[in-house]
């Protein structure tokens, strides 16, 4: 497969990882162990005084930036339906965000997988009335003590409150405040419990973290996760994406199609790079040395993967 990785990031993509930069600033290496702590105690530890921004889509749907995952949200008289839960810390800020969308209670939340910076809040939500809904394999994870090795920790089990009650293999359609959505598996990509939601009437997708939007994505090998996942996943999500549909990261600004495939192009070249030089001989810190992917560090390397980390995990994949 050819990419367009030769040529310079367009002024638009550069402004979209911009953008991104502050609703990612738990991400940011320096600070995530300025203190010395792990990625994991750090970052919930933040969640307190970080800022939640609202950004209005289409319809009735809009998303909160800075709470860790981005959380899409659908309001109507059927009440709040939320994807993702962010991180409990941020219980204050996203209320307030919530609150600023409406009046009209919260129900209904999907997990889009089980990564604690998007169910970290499932608990406070489900004690304000949310019923929650997720992948088997999310449900799996959170009941069980999970080690992610990429993260060097092992989550204890969630507490009851905070375990989806209600669980789906493949797909299951929702109709909501007068719309469907639309939730879908994918194979093991990021995770193994990675979901989509199509908003269909509002002709919004979120993709979760199968894409991040001007950062180097993290890969959990741990549960289920590959390179050739994420790939896959991408390639879906671009035959269903259209040029007029509003595509929602995992993290990261907003984005459409064009800089999706400019993701794609960014995850296929340096695989097939990588791959390349360990057929090779070449060791991990050879292969990082040649600086494979220098044309995109400068924007896409300084959030919670930089480019070590990058072709770290995907030299672990090939």
């Amino acid at each position: 497969m050819t990419t367009k990785l030769d040529v310079r990031i367009s002024r638009r993509h550069f402004v979209a990882s911009a953008s991104a930069a502050t609703a990612m600033a738990w991400l940011a290496p320096r600070r995530l162990f300025a203190q010395g702590d792990g990625l994991v105690q750090t970052a919930r530890r933040t969640a307190a005084v970080d800022k939640v921004t609202v950004q209005k889509l289409r319809g009735n749907v809009s998303v909160l930036m800075g709470a860790g995952g981005n959380i899409a949200v659908l309001t109507g008289p059927d009440g709040k339906l939320l994807i993702d839960a962010g991180f409990a810390g941020a219980r204050p800020q996203i209320s307030d965000a919530l609150a600023s969308l409406g009046s009209d209670p919260i129900k209904y939340l999907v997990n889009t997988h089980w990564h604690f910076d998007h169910t970290d809040g499932n608990e406070w939500l489900h004690s304000v009335g949310a019923a929650i809904l997720a992948h088997t394999n999310t449900r799996k994870h959170l009941s069980t003590a999970t080690r992610v090795e990429g993260w060097n920790f092992t989550f204890t089990p969630a507490p009851a409150d905070a375990v989806p009650g209600e669980v789906f293999d493949d797909e299951r359609t929702l109709q909501l405040n007068g719309t469907s959505i639309a939730l879908k598996h994918y194979a093991p990509a990021h995770t193994d419990s990675d979901i989509s939601v199509h908003f269909t009437d509002a002709d919004i997708f979120h993709v979760a973290d199968t894409f991040w939007n001007g950062y180097y994505p993290f890969i959990d090998y741990s549960t289920g996760g590959s390179i050739d996942g994420m790939i896959r996943a991408t390639e879906a999500n671009l035959v269903k994406i259209t040029d007029t549909m509003i595509v929602i990261p995992g993290h990261g600004a907003v984005a459409d199609k064009s800089q999706l495939a400019f993701y794609r192009d960014l995850l296929v070249s340096t695989r097939e790079k990588v791959a390349a030089l360990k057929n090779q001989g070449k060791s991990l810190d050879e292969i990082v040395a040649a600086k494979l992917t220098a044309a995109t560090d400068a924007q896409w390397g300084n959030g919670f993967r930089n480019p070590k980390d990058f072709i770290g995990d995907v030299f672990q994949g090939v």
